[in-house]
């Protein structure tokens, strides 16, 4: 059994489309959405078409949430804290009624079994949509926010770096960003584990998609704070 975790694809429809092509050629059986799947991108309706064609298991990220209620005080920076509301707010009128109620709807986490291993996946913590878990984290940090629940293999995203990371026996591992990556690499980003009945594989996917042309909707759009996102995809940094 070959599964595909996506995650962070941020209204990056063009990225989204190289995953889901590079996807096609690796015989997955199963993809799984891990969250933030329209905010913060110059195509917020065509990337949740796209993922609600897949008809599979979507659960909701920090963006997602923010698209639906607004940021809230304390949630992010304070001098980001009107833009970034701006930002929400545009990409709350391409959506409609359906879309913004499918948000909403979403749920938090997913639990897997295959074969003999159980999989626990969120979008940035068990118990929230907003907690910051860094791959440079001690071992001991990462058991306290991520390894809520007995697995063998914990699966991520919302940092936007991926990484893979053995603790105790147990695999942790983030997707990075299909839409978004932080790190430094302007390649979008998913994973792919391979399952059976008495092991798994883990593997970072990366893949090539024209960040230019996402940068040119940005420009062409009335997109509000373009240019700090058009920055962010030139440099895969925030």
């Amino acid at each position: 059994m070959k599964l595909a975790f996506i995650s962070d694809i941020h209204g990056n429809a063009i990225a989204l489309d190289a995953v889901l092509d590079d996807i096609k050629g690796k015989n997955i059986d199963k993809i799984y959405v891990l969250g933030d799947l329209c905010y913060r991108g110059p195509e917020p309706k065509r990337s949740l078409e796209l993922v609600r064609s897949l008809n599979t298991e979507v659960i909701k990220g920090n963006a997602d949430e923010w698209v639906v209620r607004g940021v809230q005080n304390g949630e992010v920076p304070e001098q980001a804290f009107e833009i970034m509301n701006k930002e929400r707010d545009w990409t709350y009128s391409k959506l409609n009624s359906d879309s913004i109620d499918y948000l909403s709807q979403l749920p938090t986490e997913l639990n897997l079994e295959y074969g003999n291993f159980k999989i626990h996946a969120f979008h940035a913590t068990p118990l929230s949509l907003f907690d910051v878990v860094q791959p440079s984290e001690h071992d001991d940090l990462l058991v306290e926010k991520l390894m809520k629940q007995d697995a063998e293999l914990y699966i991520y995203g919302h940092i936007h770096k991926p990484y893979i990371r053995n603790i105790n026996g147990k695999c942790i591992v983030n997707t990075g960003s299909v839409g978004l990556p932080f790190d430094g690499l302007s390649m979008a980003s998913y994973v792919v584990v391979g399952v059976d009945k008495d092991s798994f594989q883990v593997s970072i996917v990366r893949v090539k998609y024209n960040e230019h042309d996402v940068i040119d909707q940005f420009r062409e759009s009335d997109y509000p704070n373009k240019n700090m996102m058009e920055n962010i995809l030139a440099n895969a940094r925030i």
